[in-house]
């Protein structure tokens, strides 16, 4: 089995979340092959750069999704029937990003960038509306700076 990780905003592989998901599978599943890409901060990029890597991979690939990730997630398990797990997932990133339009740097990869409008309406563009239930294990946590657990919660 294959498992797909996907990172949020600003974030990267080096991720607290996305290594302590690494350690365990390889503590206690060592059979899953674990990806966790690094996506590009642009988000049409990161989302074909994702969707590149699933399509690689088997069809009971899992995809785990954290924040922005979540959403990426959320994009890819609908559009090709795959499962997925999702951790405080963006839901509406194309309005809770604008805040941080401009330049920005990646704290993991020192990576500097322009987050703009066409990044906006990127995401916007890939909302899903009505995810299908059946597909998503979701786990919210009352304490993200960024997000509001409600909204994942309702969506």
């Amino acid at each position: 089995m294959h498992i797909v990780y996907l990172h949020g905003f600003n974030s990267s592989p080096l991720s607290l979340k996305a290594g302590e998901t690494a350690a365990w599978l390889a503590a206690h599943a060592p059979d899953i092959q674990f990806h966790c890409p690094r996506l590009s901060p642009h988000p049409a990029e990161a989302l074909s750069q994702a969707e590149t890597l699933l399509l690689a991979l088997p069809p009971n690939t899992l995809l785990i999704g954290s924040s922005l990730g979540g959403f990426y997630a959320t994009c890819l398990a609908e559009r090709h029937g795959r499962p997925a797990a999702l951790i405080n997932p963006a839901v509406r990133p194309d309005r809770d990003l604008a805040r941080f339009a401009g330049k920005q740097t990646n704290p993991y990869t020192g990576e500097v960038y322009t987050l703009g409008d066409d990044d906006l309406q990127a995401l916007l563009a890939q909302r899903v509306d009505q995810p299908s239930a059946g597909r998503y294990w979701l786990l919210l946590g009352s304490r993200d700076e960024v997000l509001d657990w409600r909204e994942a919660a309702c969506h």
